[in-house]
């Protein structure tokens, strides 16, 4: 994982970074070492294996986010741990330009679970991986091509503690409606069988780097 300039497309097995900036402000919270299944015009998809050494927030005293009430949760003090990422493992799957990515998980013994749209800046591509800032709000669609709307409470809690302001929510809505068409007529990434894909067993987890926070010379999306 090199730092530098906009990256050309990856090559199938490249190790790459994918990370959230925390929002309303510039460090990066979240990060994800990756490995890289397809690049594409049309798609990059990545590969987050079980086992993968990642970078995830935390209140400043170490509580865990999701336990800490509603209310409290975006304005408390922040830090971020390494920690690993012991579930199944998730392929991730956003279309250039897109506010979105969708991610695919599987049950133990690759049971297909679900897929879940993460409402998103669009992905900013440099030579060590992609960057991006969640919006909170998302979206889960059952193998039976039922859907459901996912953190709206946490959505409407974004902006009542100014991480987003009304016009970002707008937009953010407005995606959310876009994708809700694209999951209706069944279209792509839903519709590419994806769900039956798997990992190359040759591939390694990817570390993650002690660098993992630095700034990329330039970006492009």
């Amino acid at each position: 994982m090199e730092a530098g300039g906009p990256a050309a497309y990856w090559n199938p097995g490249s190790q790459v970074l994918w990370r959230y900036r925390e929002n309303a402000g510039e460090r990066f919270h979240i990060v994800r070492p990756v490995t890289v299944v397809r690049d594409d015009a049309e798609v990059l998809a990545v590969w987050m294996a079980p086992g993968t050494e990642c970078v995830k927030p935390v209140l400043a005293d170490g509580t865990p986010v999701h336990v800490e009430p509603l209310e409290s949760r975006y304005t408390k003090p922040r830090s971020v741990v390494r920690d690993r990422w012991f579930g199944t493992g998730v392929l991730k799957l956003a279309r250039p330009g897109e506010p979105w990515s969708v991610w695919l998980f599987w049950e133990p013994g690759w049971r297909f679970k679900n897929w879940y749209v993460n409402l998103e800046e669009p992905l900013a591509r440099w030579s060590g991986g992609v960057d991006s800032e969640d919006h909170f709000l998302d979206i889960t669609v059952s193998p039976d091509r039922t859907w459901d709307w996912r953190d709206e409470d946490e959505f409407a809690q974004a902006q009542r503690d100014g991480l987003m302001d009304a016009g970002l929510a707008a937009r953010v809505r407005e995606a959310g409606r876009a994708a809700v068409e694209v999951i209706t007529a069944w279209g792509a990434p839903f519709s590419d069988g994806w769900q039956h894909w798997r990992p190359d067993p040759s591939w390694s987890v990817p570390s993650l780097p002690d660098d993992w926070d630095r700034t990329p010379a330039h970006v492009s999306t």
